[in-house]
């Protein structure tokens, strides 16, 4: 599967950390045989993370992620800072540069990077102009218990060398999984319930719609397009009940009770919750919603940013079910995109979407942030169909 095949959010995200003006943009250009990043000897270059999809051969598709010097000073210094930080959590691998004996800095951010359980390559750059290469390579060994990776950006020296030790620090579960994993196989027969709110573009799917169908193509299996009104008509044009039907977490209990007995039933929501975050802590935590009271406080997390609309799966629909069941005084809290508090220990319960449009090691980044402050996290599609009554008749 090629870089066009793969959503950015599912392709190996590279981050590349150092001082200022430690040569992290020239090592982007080499690493992509491209001029990507704007390059200067002015200290300070690279403001905000620069995000590049490429296909680098023998790691194939990837996101590298440029980031700006974490020693950068001032009020603008500290806001690049903050950014670098967010990046962090987006990261597989870290390269992190070292160019001089005082790497304090270095070391902090490494030891922040490995509590995330983020791979850390070290890299003594600029090999081609360093007076002390040998003293520095044992220091950085010594304090990383690692060797560092020896290259030189600008003469592109130990590229070679520096692409070969990302693909051993691969992270276990870098290969990309499926989408439907053991719920669909070849041959098999899959119903697709697709949503009908005004979410869906006009003449275009969802993301999480176009990958399943991509997913399923790939395993050979038979794909049969409904929506919920054309249900029964799509059910009786089958010789026989499909394997599996994935529907739109919205209509849920319609499609369940509309549903042969021998099919499986699922839903997209359901599949990102696995495929992205983490499943199983979503499912035991949809019982948090039994425990909420008209004094709760819930977070409602989701990746796109998008103005709010009618029929909003987030905003307005699972807020609704939820006051109905617990009260009308029920404080609901939204964030949307790359927004996520640090604190989260004021709320009562987090319900985060099907995260798409983030990699698995973002979404899992924001379940740890949540376990580590003992708050309930659950999913849309986990959620609805808690709320209905269903959830222990689902697949997962």
């Amino acid at each position: 599967m090629g870089l066009m095949d793969t959503p950015r959010a599912n392709q190996l995200h590279i981050g590349i950390m150092g001082k200022r003006n430690s040569g992290k943009s020239t090592l982007l250009n080499a690493l992509t045989n491209q001029e990507v990043a704007l390059v200067s000897n002015i200290a300070g270059t690279t403001t905000d993370p620069v995000y590049k999809s490429m296909e680098i051969h023998p790691i194939g598709p990837c996101v590298f992620i440029d980031t700006a010097g974490f020693d950068d000073i001032g009020q603008l210094g500290s806001m690049r800072v903050e950014k670098t930080k967010q990046a962090m959590e987006k990261m597989d691998i870290a390269l992190m540069l070292f160019n001089n004996v005082n790497m304090d800095e270095e070391i902090r951010w490494i030891q922040e990077l490995r509590k995330k359980k983020i791979s850390v390559i070290p890299i003594i750059n600029k090999s081609d102009v360093l007076d002390d290469l040998d003293e520095l390579s044992s220091l950085v060994k010594s304090e990383c218990k690692h060797s560092p990776i020896v290259v030189s950006a600008k003469e592109k020296r130990g590229i070679k060398e520096l692409k070969e030790e990302i693909l051993r620090q691969l992270p276990e579960n870098y290969e990309v999984q499926s989408i439907t994993g053991r719920l669909a196989k070849e041959g098999d027969v899959i119903l697709l319930v697709m949503p009908q709110d005004i979410q869906a573009p006009k003449g275009r799917l969802i993301l999480p719609q176009v990958q399943t169908i991509r997913d399923l193509l790939d395993k050979k299996c038979l794909v049969l397009n409904a929506t919920v009104d054309n249900l029964d008509q799509a059910l009786s044009s089958l010789a026989s009940p499909p394997n599996l039907i994935i529907t739109d977490s919205q209509v849920f209990p319609i499609v369940y009770e509309k549903k042969p007995e021998s099919s499986k039933l699922t839903s997209f929501s359901v599949l990102f919750a696995n495929y992205k975050g983490d499943l199983d802590y979503f499912i035991k935590c949809a019982s948090a919603i039994d425990r909420l009271t008209e004094n709760s406080k819930v977070l409602i997390a989701e990746a796109c940013t998008h103005s709010p609309l009618t029929e909003d799966i987030g905003r307005e629909k699972i807020p609704k079910m939820l006051r109905k069941k617990v009260g009308e005084n029920l404080k609901v809290d939204i964030v949307s995109g790359t927004d996520f508090h640090e604190d989260l220990s004021s709320y009562d319960l987090i319900i985060h979407c099907g995260g798409c449009m983030f990699n698995r090691k973002y979404v899992t980044s924001r379940v740890d942030k949540a376990k580590n402050q003992q708050v309930p996290m659950s999913n849309y599609g986990v959620v609805l169909a808690y709320l209905s009554g269903i959830l222990d008749k689902i697949d997962l």
